[in-house]
């Protein structure tokens, strides 16, 4: 009978080797690297505009009652006439 015994954790075996191929290619690294980067900046960005707009209230009282006023008829001046 032949008992196989597995490494108590074999996760710091499986960091140690990745860190090993990162270094070996630097080039590879340093793309990767750029790339979590730019997606974190880009989450952390579209995250900011959604709280500020969306989930945050505006600092008024009553803000859910503010209206937005606008005249549709001076889009539509003709020119030249009185």
């Amino acid at each position: 009978m032949q008992c196989l015994v597995a490494p108590p954790n074999p996760m710091p075996i499986s960091i140690k080797y990745a860190l090993r191929q990162l270094l070996k290619t630097p080039g590879f690294t340093a793309t990767a690297l750029a790339t979590l980067a730019l997606c974190i900046a880009a989450n952390l960005t579209i995250f900011a505009v959604v709280d500020a707009v969306v989930v945050r209230s505006l600092p008024f009282p009553e803000s859910d009652r503010l209206v937005s006023v606008f005249n549709a008829c001076a889009t539509n001046l003709i020119i030249g006439t009185l």
